[in-house]
């Protein structure tokens, strides 16, 4: 087991959690980054506050904050409940309890929300989603995937999978994804498939261990970078 989802579910995540998700170093925090999937996350809200700019695209961004905070609220319960009936599947080092989960997400969708009409009006949050987005090529020096692709490996097809890698690729000169797993806890059954495809098309694709392990034994992120 461990989490039973129909869709997508919108479950933001902090910018510290990206930092540690995704080893961004203070270097990448200065470069241009695409955050892909981004949800109710507070990391673009958060990197704004700083006075350093990521694009988030999600289709949620199609909606009203209030819109997305309901949906946040529809399935939270249901999730923190699941998580709750299997404490063993987890590590609580980061989040310390269910409840302290639930915090965690609480706090980024409020940081997310009051940051939304802003973050709209300059261009920062863009209604998109993968396998296509709408920039030319190496417009960004960064693009970065959380909680979205390989995840949902039951949902999301190795086609969708590679299509939208390849597409990320297009417009950023590295792509970093996390996690490996899916939501049954398992290494996704597209991983290796798609390293292999990635390094005969000319990529430099790695797996690398990162300070962030909330579901056991998910504590990789896959970063593919381009030839020089």
């Amino acid at each position: 087991m461990v989490l039973k989802l129909q869709e997508v579910v919108p479950f933001g995540r902090s910018m510290d959690e990206y930092r540690r998700m995704f080893a961004l170093s203070e270097e990448d925090l200065q470069a241009n980054i695409i955050s892909v999937a981004d949800g109710p996350a507070s990391f673009n809200a958060e990197m704004a506050s700083l006075g350093r700019t990521v694009v988030s695209v999600d289709p949620l961004y199609r909606f009203r904050p209030e819109e997305i905070e309901a949906r946040f609220y529809a399935v939270v319960d249901d999730i923190i409940a699941q998580v709750r009936a299997t404490l063993d599947d987890w590590t609580w080092t980061y989040h310390k309890s269910p409840e302290h989960l639930r915090e965690n997400r609480e706090t980024a969708l409020r940081r997310f929300v009051a940051d939304y009409d802003k973050g709209m009006s300059e261009g920062r949050y863009v209604a998109g989603e993968l396998p296509e987005l709408d920039y030319g090529d190496d417009r960004f020096h960064l693009a970065a995937c959380s909680h979205f692709l390989f995840l949902y490996s039951d949902h999301l097809t190795y086609e969708f999978h590679r299509a939208s890698v390849l597409e990320m690729l297009r417009v950023a000169r590295e792509v970093r994804i996390f996690p490996l797993l899916t939501l049954m806890q398992d290494v996704s059954p597209y991983l290796q498939p798609l390293v292999s495809e990635l390094e005969k098309q000319g990529y430099i694709p790695s797996i690398e261990k990162i300070d962030y392990e909330f579901q056991r034994g998910g504590n990789e992120m896959l970063r593919i970078q381009k030839p020089a």
